[in-house]
């Protein structure tokens, strides 16, 4: 199974949104611009994941995305399948017609590990991603004019810090 760069991009643009649109909606062009993707290429992710509900549009001056729902309520996995990427890592898309229309030794290994790789991260939310100590100083260096050392100060005063659990017991 490859993760290709729809369901990469996806994630990576929904947790920047986590970080940034506690407030204010943020154009897909800050996104672009923080994240390095490509500004045309958020536009079709954006379109998908707007029709699954998962973030909304404000149009007009100061317009842009929001998250649809808390990122509490947002699983990896909701993300990646709302852009029509596969979490599937068998050869036959799961329809055991692997090795010329019958079922190959591996099937069912293959089968096992996409039901890991779903239940990882269908019991993973965007807040719990965000709330690492490690992700929120990466969000703060892509923020900062020069890199620098974030504080742990510096780290919750950042906008939407204090939505941002330092802690999530799972």
């Amino acid at each position: 199974m490859k993760l290709t760069t729809k369901g990469r991009y996806a994630v990576t643009a929904m947790l920047d949104l986590s970080l940034h649109s506690v407030n204010n909606p943020i154009t897909l062009s800050d996104i672009s611009s923080r994240q390095d993707l490509s500004l045309s290429y958020l536009e079709q992710l954006f379109s998908r994941l707007r029709r699954n509900g998962l973030v909304m549009s404000t149009r007009g001056p100061g317009g842009g995305y929001q998250l649809g729902r808390d990122p509490e309520q947002i699983k990896v996995a909701e993300v990646i399948l709302a852009v029509n990427e596969s979490l599937d890592a068998t050869g036959c898309q799961g329809k055991r017609s692997c090795q010329q229309g019958s079922i190959c030794l591996a099937h069912n290994l293959w089968l096992g590990l996409s039901d890991t790789i779903y239940e990882y991260l269908n019991n993973i939310t965007l807040a719990e991603v965000i709330s690492q100590q490690e992700i929120r100083e990466i969000a703060y260096k892509q923020d900062a004019p020069v890199s620098q050392e974030p504080s742990d100060e510096d780290l919750q005063s950042r906008p939407g810090a204090g939505n941002i659990p330092s802690e999530v017991t799972v």
